[in-house]
């Protein structure tokens, strides 16, 4: 069995978390139309978290989505014969806002661009940046 490395601990996450937080509400604080859509699976548990710190420093409730790509993937087929579908769910109209869009690992970039066609499906979005954890 491979051995897991831990990259950060709770303490190290919660500052990194705290970090990235500061970062978006640097940038976008002002945003009335600010939302946060986590891709499923880590991205979604990730967007969470920091969903929770943005609430509290920018004393409002950000909305939060969570997207699932599996259908947008360009290697599904590779992976398996049948693509294992999750739940995307949305609630808010896309339409201007200026979304922040959250992952865990940026490798390759093709979870981003199938997020980005996922994203578009439900509209057009004013802006979307992409915020992930590890690069």
């Amino acid at each position: 069995m491979k051995e897991q490395k831990t990259i950060l601990d709770e303490k190290a996450m919660a500052r990194t978390l705290d970090r990235l937080a500061s970062e978006v509400t640097e940038r976008r604080g002002d945003s009335e139309n600010l939302a946060i859509i986590g891709i499923q699976r880590r991205g979604a548990d990730l967007a969470e978290r920091l969903k929770l710190i943005l609430d509290e420093k920018l004393g409002r409730k950000i909305p939060l989505g969570k997207l699932d790509i599996n259908l947008y993937r360009d290697d599904w087929t590779n992976l398996t014969r049948q693509p294992s579908i999750n739940c995307t769910e949305i609630p808010f109209d896309i339409e201007s806002a200026s979304i922040v869009l959250v992952d865990d690992v940026l490798f390759s970039g093709r979870t981003v661009r199938a997020a980005l066609e996922a994203v578009l499906d439900f509209g057009r979005p004013r802006r979307v940046e992409l915020l992930v954890l590890v690069d």
